[in-house]
């Protein structure tokens, strides 16, 4: 469910920034700086996968401050890697409830929505959290929305997204990635292939762009180059999906972004 979170930051983005965004400096007092630490530690643990620690740590930050929109937006994050989806979302609309303008929040709940499906609805989101001229890291909600828009198999919609990323961010690995898939399904395959390898240039490959890669290779009739994708595929994650298709040579699986 993750880009090898890369779009897991793209998820959780920095807790403390989140936390300034949600209301934390309006409250400078001890309370408030409890309830920011106990939630900055419960992002941590989150992002190692320690989730029942990471729900003691937002258990702590909610006694010390019950009114915490960044805690509620943890909370979501974690129930929704717990596949809570019910109580993922009500934490998602309660920090919003809190802090309305709470880009991290929307974008992190626009995810959610996505991966579930719920797609209309997602875009609605990621589009209020670019709607804040304060929001800092807008790139994140924009490469979502575009993965968003694949899924909708909106292309077009798609492209735009992940242009506006990365435009703001040239080496945001999950929007090259986006656009190296958008350019493959809309036959661009010189283009695809440049932009995947800026990607595979500046950072280690995961599953769905080493996948790209075989994929884009047999397009372009590059063997030799489909079959180092392959190999490196199967080495890396040899447990994946991508690789099972690999192996069996279902070549026309495309994947998931999210």
């Amino acid at each position: 469910m993750k880009f090898t979170l890369l779009l897991l930051l793209a998820l959780a983005g920095c807790a403390s920034s989140a936390a300034r965004e949600g209301g934390a400096d309006a409250r400078a007092d001890s309370t408030a700086l409890r309830a920011q630490v106990h939630t900055d530690l419960a992002a941590d643990y989150y992002l190692r996968t320690q989730y029942a620690v990471a729900l003691q740590e937002l258990t702590e930050a909610l006694k010390a401050d019950p009114g915490y929109a960044p805690a509620y937006n943890m909370l979501g994050l974690v129930n929704g890697e717990l596949r809570e989806d019910a109580r993922a979302e009500e934490n998602f609309r309660h920090a919003l409830s809190l802090s309305p303008q709470f880009s991290e929040a929307h974008n992190n709940f626009g995810l959610f929505l996505c991966q579930r499906k719920r797609l209309k609805e997602a875009r609605e989101h990621f589009d209020a959290a670019l709607a804040n001229p304060l929001y800092s890291s807008p790139e994140k909600a924009l490469t979502n929305a575009g993965s968003c828009a694949v899924e909708q198999g909106d292309l077009a919609a798609a492209e735009l997204y992940f242009l506006r990323a990365l435009k703001r961010a040239p080496e945001h690995a999950s929007a090259q990635l986006g656009m190296a898939e958008v350019q493959y399904r809309q036959g661009r395959y010189l283009a695809a292939r440049a932009m995947l390898r800026q990607l595979t240039d500046q950072t280690e490959a995961n599953a769905q762009a080493l996948w790209l890669g075989v994929r884009l290779e047999r397009r372009l009739g590059d063997r030799e180059t489909a079959a180092n994708y392959g190999a490196q595929l199967q080495r890396r994650y040899p447990e994946s999906m991508q690789t099972q298709w690999l192996i069996t040579g279902q070549y026309d699986q495309m994947g998931s972004l999210l």
